[in-house]
């Protein structure tokens, strides 16, 4: 039997994971919940049903796995713990600092509901998380690098669109090539928040906006470009849409080492990603650890997991034989 998924939320990543089901045979999609009018909501999938959020609590025996495609900011801190209590859940929560507060509270209400959730899957956390576990676990003596993009950051760009005068916008995290090539080079560098990264804003202005403000307040923006070099771009929207309408995103995940008795020999290791679709493939990833978290209920493994808790094999449709003969 297939495994039933529900979408808890229908934007650009609760679409990515209807995509995601389609592409693995032992999932079936059952239903969306949206806090929009259900009725103004088309989906892909015929054979789903799209539903009102209020309704979901009502599909308790009819999903295996609910996956929770709200934003980190305000909707993952208390639609997790909420739908933790219902159904086994995934979730991407992505704000780091607060991962063991989140943590802490879902696996409070899936404990209490008797179900299984994952929190913080995706590229970063996620796949990165786990590169940066297995490179610290084998070479204990060395240092870890993360670089992101070149991508558009859709929280800097959300932030960027709150400035008074800014019509549209997006922002590209870049990283610096100087920084990298030491890095890939051994040379083991301590880099400060500028020397890793820079951001490139491209921002379509209101009808008499005073450019020179909308620059200066976004890079004087705390947390967000105060401590970048920035470049500001004032566009027209029909360059915005003809040349920034997709979410790339990717970057690179580095640690640099050293083994032998003295420490003689050096090594990195290297994990990078580039995507087309920031949201697509983060839905991907979701919809692995939603079988995951389907396989752990089912042997009665309950409470809150990250990426660090689950062998690979509970992510892949293949069985144990299937995945020693093809790929170990």
């Amino acid at each position: 039997m297939a495994i039933r998924i529900g979408i808890l939320g229908y934007g650009n990543l609760g679409r990515g994971v209807e995509c995601a089901i389609r592409q693995n045979p032992d999932m079936e999609l059952k239903a969306v919940f949206t806090r929009r009018n259900p009725g103004e909501v088309k989906i892909l999938t015929q054979t789903a049903q799209v539903c009102h959020v209020d309704e979901a609590a009502r599909w308790t025996d009819r999903l295996d796995v609910m996956v929770l495609c709200g934003g980190s900011a305000t909707d993952l801190p208390a639609q997790t713990p909420e739908y933790a209590r219902l159904f086994n859940v995934v979730d991407s929560f992505d704000t780091h600092a607060k991962i063991p507060e989140h943590f802490a509270n879902v696996d409070a209400a899936a404990r209490e509901g008797g179900k299984t959730a994952v929190i913080s899957v995706g590229w970063d956390p996620g796949m990165f998380s786990l590169n940066r576990m297995y490179a610290s676990a084998i070479l204990p003596q060395g240092r870890d690098y993360t670089f992101w993009g070149r991508g558009v950051s859709q929280g800097h760009s959300d932030a960027i669109r709150r400035i008074a005068g800014v019509k549209d916008a997006k922002q590209y995290t870049i990283p610096v090539a100087d920084a990298l090539d030491a890095v890939r080079a051994g040379k083991d560098p301590e880099l400060t928040t500028r020397q890793k990264h820079t951001r490139e804003c491209f921002v379509v202005p209101r009808e008499g906006a005073d450019l020179a403000k909308i620059e200066e307040e976004i890079k004087n923006m705390p947390n967000y470009f105060a401590d970048y070099d920035t470049t500001v771009h004032f566009i027209s929207e029909e360059e915005l849409k003809r040349d920034h309408s997709g979410i790339p995103h990717g970057g690179f995940v580095l640690r640099s080492g050293s083994t032998g008795w003295e420490q003689e020999h050096r090594h990195l290791i290297e994990y990078s990603l580039k995507l087309d679709s920031n949201p697509e493939f983060t839905a991907s990833v979701l919809v692995a650890y939603a079988r995951a978290a389907y396989r752990l209920s089912g042997e009665g493994s309950h409470g809150c997991k990250t990426v660090f808790d689950i062998a690979p094999a509970y992510l892949s449709a293949r069985s144990g034989e299937e995945l020693r003969a093809a790929l170990l």
